[in-house]
């Protein structure tokens, strides 16, 4: 950018920042939600009661994200996320259409790559989810695995995931439409080889200790922030050939490598994704020569 708005941006505050872009956020639908109930299962699969407070690692909680722009007409890239509650190791994939058969394939990739087992899932009553296929992947195993899922219209029953959300899949990819198939396995190799190991391995989390109301006033505690891969070492339930292996990939990343390969691999992702779709009214659908949206979405990340 030229040198007088380079020094503009970085002189300007957050709330100026905010001030001249509301307007343009106005206007903008900020995501959409595309759970469609599954009710044919309802009765099958119990409704998750506790806060699933677990000490072990394997209980994960799953959601999906609609690439959607502005409209849920048609076909388009859907992102799955799974994140393990104990120690908030997350991974995403990407399907087309979230069908049954594409949410189990893209589970079943995950699960063989975790360094855990799965011994529950939880998850929202969308169809995606609550399905014969998903069921019977998880049931025709020789250890079960527990298969719950929220109360209807109660987002707070998967808080964990439902954060995931924004920090895994929103601020690497935007609300713009993702129509192109041909994306969906690029984004996964995104996905699986450089998003989730720097987060995984590099990005600490603070985790709710307790929540106490004194008064108007509530007063939370949190333990110190420890990145996932941190949390599983420190598990005694984690066997020590897991936590081998878990060094050994920490060692061999570098956090500024996997940024580069991130910028690298993002950009044409997002450029052909602003070809194949029509303008969403998102401050990532405009011109590529007019605004570059790498580095809006990279600085954030």
């Amino acid at each position: 950018m030229p040198p007088a708005v380079r020094r503009q941006v970085l002189g300007i505050s957050a709330a100026q920042a905010d001030r001249l872009l509301a307007p343009h956020k106005a206007g903008t639908r900020r995501g959409r939600c595309g759970t469609k109930p599954g009710g044919l299962l309802k009765h099958q699969i119990p409704i998750r009661t506790d806060n699933w407070d677990v000490t072990m690692p394997g209980y994960l909680e799953a959601d999906t994200v609609a690439h959607c722009g502005n409209s849920l007409e048609g076909e388009f890239i859907w992102s799955v996320t799974y994140t393990d509650i104990y120690s908030g190791w997350t991974t995403n994939r990407a399907v087309w259409n979230k069908g049954a058969a594409g949410v189990v394939e893209a589970t079943r990739d995950v699960e063989a790559l975790l360094p855990f087992a799965i011994l529950g899932f939880d998850c929202d009553n969308g169809s995606e989810f609550l399905n014969w296929h998903l069921v019977s992947y998880f049931d025709q195993r020789e250890k079960k695995v527990g298969f719950t899922r929220s109360r209807p219209y109660h987002k707070n029953d998967n808080g964990h995931v439902q954060q995931k959300n924004w920090t895994h899949v929103r601020q690497l990819l935007g609300y713009d439409r993702l129509q192109d198939p041909e994306l969906r396995q690029e984004i996964n190799a995104l996905y699986r080889d450089i998003w989730e190991p720097f987060h995984n391995y590099f990005c600490p989390s603070a985790k709710l200790l307790s929540k106490d109301r004194h008064g108007a006033k509530i007063k939370r505690r949190h333990d110190r922030p420890m990145t996932p891969c941190d949390r599983l070492l420190a598990s005694p339930d984690v066997s020590e050939a897991t936590k081998k292996k878990l060094r050994q990939t920490r060692a061999a990343l570098h956090p500024f490598d996997l940024q580069r390969q991130l910028d690298a691999a993002l950009r044409p992702i997002l450029q052909r994704a602003l070809r194949s779709s029509r303008p969403t009214g998102s401050l990532l659908s405009a011109p590529v020569a007019a605004t570059p949206p790498i580095e809006t979405i990279t600085t954030v990340s």
